[in-house]
C-alpha cells in the first residue's frame, strides 16, 4: 500500500543525484512508497537528459527505477480540467496545478517539492512541503 504523499519531479531528480544531504531525503520519501504522475516521470527525464547530459537510454533507466519504487497515476481529461481550475485559484503555473490536481485525485495529504509555496494549503486537504528546508 502507498503513502499518502506524492513526490514532484525535484524529488526524484535528487534520489538520482549525487550523494547529498538532499539525495538522502529524496531517497527516505521514496522508500515510502510515494504516488508520482506521469508528468513527474517526464519531468524528472527532462532534467536528467538537458541539465545532466544523461544519455536518453540511461535517463530511461534510471526513471525506471523511481518508477518500480513509487505508484505511478496516469493524467486525464478531468486532470486537466481540474489543474486548470486549479492553476486559477491558487495563482500557480499550469504544470504545478497538474502536479497538484494528481495529488488530489491520489486523496494524498502532503506534497513534497521544492519548487512550489512551502506550506500552502490546497482544497483544505492537501499541505506542500519542502523537504529539503
Amino acid at each position: 500500500m502507498s503513502a499518502d504523499l506524492f513526490i514532484d519531479s525535484n524529488v526524484a531528480v535528487y534520489a538520482l543525484g549525487m550523494p547529498s544531504l538532499k539525495r538522502d531525503i529524496a531517497r527516505q520519501l521514496i522508500s515510502k512508497k510515494p504516488i508520482i504522475s506521469t508528468q513527474v516521470v517526464m519531468e524528472t527525464v527532462n532534467v536528467l537528459v538537458k541539465k545532466f547530459k544523461f544519455e536518453r537510454a540511461n535517463a530511461f533507466e534510471a526513471v525506471t527505477e523511481i518508477i518500480d519504487k513509487t505508484e505511478l497515476r496516469s493524467t486525464t481529461p478531468f486532470t486537466l480540467a481540474k489543474a486548470f481550475e486549479i492553476s486559477l485559484r491558487y495563482q500557480v503555473s499550469h504544470w504545478d496545478g497538474l502536479i497538484i490536481t494528481a495529488a488530489l485525485e491520489a486523496n494524498c495529504s502532503t506534497l513534497y517539492s521544492e519548487d512550489m509555496q512551502h506550506g500552502l494549503i490546497i482544497e483544505n486537504k492537501l499541505s506542500i512541503v519542502n523537504p529539503f528546508i
